[in-house]
Protein backbone atom coordinates (compact mmCIF):
# COMPACT_ATOMS: atom_id res chain seq x y z
CA UNK A 1 0.00 0.00 0.00
CA UNK A 2 1.41 2.83 -1.42
CA UNK A 3 1.52 6.31 0.93
CA UNK A 4 -0.53 8.13 -1.25
CA UNK A 5 -3.70 5.68 -1.33
CA UNK A 6 -2.99 5.64 2.78
CA UNK A 7 -3.04 8.88 3.51
CA UNK A 8 -6.18 9.87 1.19
CA UNK A 9 -7.91 6.71 2.93
CA UNK A 10 -7.16 8.22 6.30
CA UNK A 11 -8.81 10.67 5.77
CA UNK A 12 -12.00 10.04 4.61
CA UNK A 13 -12.04 7.47 7.72
CA UNK A 14 -11.50 10.36 9.97
CA UNK A 15 -13.99 13.00 7.94
CA UNK A 16 -16.40 9.40 8.30
CA UNK A 17 -15.62 9.54 11.87
CA UNK A 18 -16.03 13.15 12.76
CA UNK A 19 -19.37 13.43 10.88
CA UNK A 20 -21.40 10.16 11.18
CA UNK A 21 -24.92 12.12 11.52
CA UNK A 22 -24.53 13.93 8.36
CA UNK A 23 -25.34 12.38 5.11
CA UNK A 24 -22.35 11.53 3.13
CA UNK A 25 -22.18 10.40 -0.09
CA UNK A 26 -19.37 8.53 -2.40
CA UNK A 27 -18.78 12.35 -3.98
CA UNK A 28 -18.11 13.48 -0.27
CA UNK A 29 -15.40 10.82 0.21
CA UNK A 30 -13.83 11.32 -3.05
CA UNK A 31 -13.19 15.03 -3.07
CA UNK A 32 -11.77 14.13 0.52
CA UNK A 33 -9.64 11.52 -0.81
CA UNK A 34 -8.83 13.97 -4.26
CA UNK A 35 -9.40 11.19 -6.56
CA UNK A 36 -12.38 10.49 -8.84
CA UNK A 37 -14.78 8.39 -7.22
CA UNK A 38 -13.96 5.31 -9.25
CA UNK A 39 -10.55 5.40 -8.12
CA UNK A 40 -10.94 6.63 -4.88
CA UNK A 41 -13.60 3.22 -4.75
CA UNK A 42 -10.95 1.03 -5.48
CA UNK A 43 -8.40 1.96 -3.40
CA UNK A 44 -10.81 2.43 -0.15
CA UNK A 45 -11.53 -1.67 -0.86
CA UNK A 46 -7.85 -2.67 -1.43
CA UNK A 47 -7.00 -0.65 1.65
CA UNK A 48 -9.61 -1.71 3.96
CA UNK A 49 -11.22 -5.34 2.56
CA UNK A 50 -14.83 -3.61 2.35
CA UNK A 51 -16.37 -0.80 0.17
CA UNK A 52 -16.85 2.74 1.72
CA UNK A 53 -20.21 2.49 2.49
CA UNK A 54 -19.73 -0.78 4.59
CA UNK A 55 -17.11 0.97 6.46
CA UNK A 56 -19.14 4.26 6.68
CA UNK A 57 -22.19 2.26 8.42
CA UNK A 58 -19.89 -0.06 10.45
CA UNK A 59 -18.19 3.25 12.45
CA UNK A 60 -22.07 3.98 12.86
CA UNK A 61 -23.16 0.99 14.32
CA UNK A 62 -19.46 1.04 16.65
CA UNK A 63 -20.50 4.93 17.54
CA UNK A 64 -23.92 3.61 18.29
CA UNK A 65 -22.98 0.69 21.00
CA UNK A 66 -20.62 3.32 22.66
CA UNK A 67 -23.12 5.99 23.21
CA UNK A 68 -25.50 3.06 24.48
CA UNK A 69 -23.29 1.82 27.23
CA UNK A 70 -21.93 5.42 27.63
CA UNK A 71 -24.79 8.03 28.01
CA UNK A 72 -28.24 7.99 29.32
CA UNK A 73 -29.27 8.99 25.47
CA UNK A 74 -32.30 7.59 24.19
CA UNK A 75 -32.51 5.00 21.47
CA UNK A 76 -34.30 7.77 19.08
CA UNK A 77 -31.45 10.17 19.53
CA UNK A 78 -28.88 7.92 19.15
CA UNK A 79 -30.43 6.40 16.08
CA UNK A 80 -30.11 10.28 14.77
CA UNK A 81 -26.76 11.21 16.24
CA UNK A 82 -25.01 8.57 13.61
CA UNK A 83 -27.24 9.08 10.87
CA UNK A 84 -29.99 7.11 10.68
CA UNK A 85 -33.63 8.80 9.83
CA UNK A 86 -35.63 6.29 10.80
CA UNK A 87 -35.46 4.07 14.92
CA UNK A 88 -37.15 1.15 13.29
CA UNK A 89 -34.07 0.95 9.99
CA UNK A 90 -31.76 1.59 12.72
CA UNK A 91 -33.09 -0.49 14.90
CA UNK A 92 -33.12 -3.55 12.55
CA UNK A 93 -29.55 -3.22 11.61
CA UNK A 94 -28.17 -3.04 14.98
CA UNK A 95 -30.10 -6.28 15.61
CA UNK A 96 -28.75 -8.09 12.38
CA UNK A 97 -25.23 -6.77 13.14
CA UNK A 98 -24.66 -6.28 16.59
CA UNK A 99 -26.62 -9.38 17.63
CA UNK A 100 -29.40 -7.86 19.81
CA UNK A 101 -31.38 -4.95 19.90
CA UNK A 102 -30.55 -1.63 21.14
CA UNK A 103 -32.02 -1.91 24.26
CA UNK A 104 -31.28 -5.39 24.42
CA UNK A 105 -27.59 -4.18 24.19
CA UNK A 106 -27.99 -1.08 26.87
CA UNK A 107 -29.82 -3.21 29.56
CA UNK A 108 -27.03 -5.92 29.24
CA UNK A 109 -24.11 -3.68 29.89
CA UNK A 110 -22.39 -4.98 26.95
CA UNK A 111 -22.43 -8.54 28.27
CA UNK A 112 -24.20 -10.62 25.80
CA UNK A 113 -25.19 -14.32 25.72
CA UNK A 114 -22.34 -16.22 24.75
CA UNK A 115 -22.41 -17.19 20.85
CA UNK A 116 -24.67 -20.21 20.49
CA UNK A 117 -23.49 -23.82 20.43
CA UNK A 118 -22.83 -24.55 16.41
CA UNK A 119 -24.98 -27.68 14.96
CA UNK A 120 -23.23 -31.31 14.93
CA UNK A 121 -20.99 -30.87 11.04
CA UNK A 122 -23.40 -32.66 8.50
CA UNK A 123 -22.74 -34.41 4.99
CA UNK A 124 -21.73 -31.45 2.51
CA UNK A 125 -19.39 -29.37 4.92
CA UNK A 126 -16.05 -28.99 4.99
CA UNK A 127 -13.80 -27.81 7.65
CA UNK A 128 -10.95 -25.18 8.17
CA UNK A 129 -7.92 -25.75 9.99
CA UNK A 130 -4.84 -24.07 11.31
CA UNK A 131 -2.77 -21.75 13.82
CA UNK A 132 -3.31 -18.61 15.04
CA UNK A 133 -0.26 -16.72 16.02
CA UNK A 134 0.32 -13.58 18.55
CA UNK A 135 2.77 -11.19 18.46
CA UNK A 136 4.77 -11.45 21.96
CA UNK A 137 3.44 -8.25 23.42
CA UNK A 138 -0.30 -9.55 23.07
CA UNK A 139 -1.06 -11.98 26.20
CA UNK A 140 -4.72 -12.47 25.32
CA UNK A 141 -7.08 -14.54 28.04
CA UNK A 142 -9.48 -15.95 24.71
CA UNK A 143 -9.60 -15.31 21.28
CA UNK A 144 -12.62 -15.82 19.54
CA UNK A 145 -12.31 -17.24 15.72
CA UNK A 146 -15.59 -17.42 13.52
CA UNK A 147 -16.37 -17.77 10.03
CA UNK A 148 -18.15 -15.00 8.17
CA UNK A 149 -19.81 -13.90 4.78
CA UNK A 150 -17.56 -10.80 4.54
CA UNK A 151 -14.91 -8.70 6.42
CA UNK A 152 -17.04 -6.88 8.85
CA UNK A 153 -17.64 -9.71 11.83
CA UNK A 154 -21.08 -8.76 12.43
CA UNK A 155 -24.18 -11.10 13.22
CA UNK A 156 -23.70 -14.80 14.10
CA UNK A 157 -20.53 -16.34 11.95
CA UNK A 158 -21.76 -19.27 10.59
CA UNK A 159 -19.10 -21.47 12.21
CA UNK A 160 -16.87 -20.59 15.04
CA UNK A 161 -14.58 -21.68 18.14
CA UNK A 162 -13.00 -20.62 20.86
CA UNK A 163 -9.48 -21.01 21.79
CA UNK A 164 -7.02 -20.04 25.14
CA UNK A 165 -4.65 -18.98 23.04
CA UNK A 166 -1.84 -19.10 19.92
CA UNK A 167 -2.00 -22.22 18.75
CA UNK A 168 -3.94 -24.95 16.49
CA UNK A 169 -7.31 -24.74 15.74
CA UNK A 170 -10.30 -26.33 13.70
CA UNK A 171 -13.67 -25.24 12.70
CA UNK A 172 -15.79 -28.05 11.01
CA UNK A 173 -18.95 -28.35 10.17
CA UNK A 174 -18.48 -24.93 7.35
CA UNK A 175 -20.75 -24.86 4.48
CA UNK A 176 -19.97 -24.88 0.71
CA UNK A 177 -18.98 -21.24 0.15
CA UNK A 178 -17.18 -18.38 0.16
CA UNK A 179 -15.71 -17.15 3.50
CA UNK A 180 -13.89 -14.89 5.68
CA UNK A 181 -12.28 -16.05 8.46
CA UNK A 182 -12.11 -13.85 11.55
CA UNK A 183 -10.06 -13.53 14.45
CA UNK A 184 -10.50 -11.29 17.52
CA UNK A 185 -9.13 -10.88 21.13
CA UNK A 186 -8.16 -8.72 23.70
CA UNK A 187 -5.30 -7.83 25.67
CA UNK A 188 -6.35 -7.61 29.19
CA UNK A 189 -3.20 -6.82 30.93
CA UNK A 190 -2.63 -3.39 29.41
CA UNK A 191 -4.94 -0.33 31.04
CA UNK A 192 -6.69 0.40 28.65
CA UNK A 193 -7.49 -2.94 26.58
CA UNK A 194 -5.79 -3.21 23.61
CA UNK A 195 -7.65 -4.81 20.19
CA UNK A 196 -6.08 -7.22 18.13
CA UNK A 197 -7.33 -8.61 14.84
CA UNK A 198 -6.29 -11.17 11.96
CA UNK A 199 -8.18 -11.72 8.67
CA UNK A 200 -8.45 -13.96 6.02
CA UNK A 201 -10.16 -14.46 3.12
CA UNK A 202 -11.91 -15.22 0.57
CA UNK A 203 -11.49 -18.59 0.73
CA UNK A 204 -13.93 -20.96 -1.52
CA UNK A 205 -14.68 -23.79 1.28
CA UNK A 206 -15.81 -26.94 -0.97
CA UNK A 207 -16.40 -29.89 1.51
CA UNK A 208 -14.93 -32.44 -1.19
CA UNK A 209 -11.40 -30.40 -1.18
CA UNK A 210 -8.66 -30.19 0.85
CA UNK A 211 -8.24 -26.59 2.84
CA UNK A 212 -4.83 -25.86 3.31
CA UNK A 213 -3.28 -25.18 6.58
CA UNK A 214 -4.30 -21.65 7.59
CA UNK A 215 -2.45 -19.46 9.65
CA UNK A 216 -3.67 -16.32 11.21
CA UNK A 217 -1.42 -13.80 12.55
CA UNK A 218 -3.19 -11.27 15.18
CA UNK A 219 -2.27 -7.85 15.11
CA UNK A 220 -3.54 -4.75 16.89
CA UNK A 221 -6.46 -2.99 15.14
CA UNK A 222 -5.02 -0.56 12.89
CA UNK A 223 -7.63 2.48 11.39
CA UNK A 224 -8.51 0.81 8.38
CA UNK A 225 -9.84 -2.45 10.06
CA UNK A 226 -13.82 -2.09 9.93
CA UNK A 227 -15.57 -2.01 13.57
CA UNK A 228 -15.94 -5.50 15.31
CA UNK A 229 -19.86 -5.34 15.43
CA UNK A 230 -20.63 -8.50 17.20
CA UNK A 231 -21.38 -7.75 20.42
CA UNK A 232 -19.96 -11.01 21.96
CA UNK A 233 -16.94 -9.84 20.93
CA UNK A 234 -16.86 -6.78 23.11
CA UNK A 235 -17.33 -9.31 25.65
CA UNK A 236 -13.14 -9.06 26.94
CA UNK A 237 -13.50 -5.18 26.97
CA UNK A 238 -15.87 -5.28 29.63
CA UNK A 239 -13.98 -7.43 32.46
CA UNK A 240 -12.38 -4.35 33.53
CA UNK A 241 -15.31 -2.02 33.05
CA UNK A 242 -13.75 -0.05 30.42
CA UNK A 243 -14.68 0.37 26.71
CA UNK A 244 -12.29 0.01 24.30
CA UNK A 245 -13.54 -1.32 20.98
CA UNK A 246 -12.46 1.53 19.09
CA UNK A 247 -9.13 1.57 19.67
CA UNK A 248 -6.80 1.14 17.13
CA UNK A 249 -2.70 1.76 16.61
CA UNK A 250 -2.81 4.09 13.54
CA UNK A 251 0.77 3.46 12.94
CA UNK A 252 -0.37 -0.69 11.98
CA UNK A 253 -0.79 -1.23 8.47
CA UNK A 254 -3.55 -4.59 7.45
CA UNK A 255 -1.39 -7.11 6.79
CA UNK A 256 1.86 -5.86 8.05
Amino acid sequence: MDDVSRDAVTRVIRAMSENLGERITIDDMARTAMFSKFHFSRIFLRVTGISPGRFLSALRLQEAKRLLLTTSTTVADISHTVGYNSIGTFSSRFRSSVGVSPTEYRQLGGFPPPLPEVATPGPGRGHIHGRVWTPPSCRPQRIVIGVFADRVAQGCPVRHVTVDGAGAFTIDGVPDGTWHVLAHTADLTDPIPLSYVAALGPLDIRHDVPVRTTDLWLRPRSLFDPPVLLAQLDEPMWVRGTWAPGRTEDAVLPGA
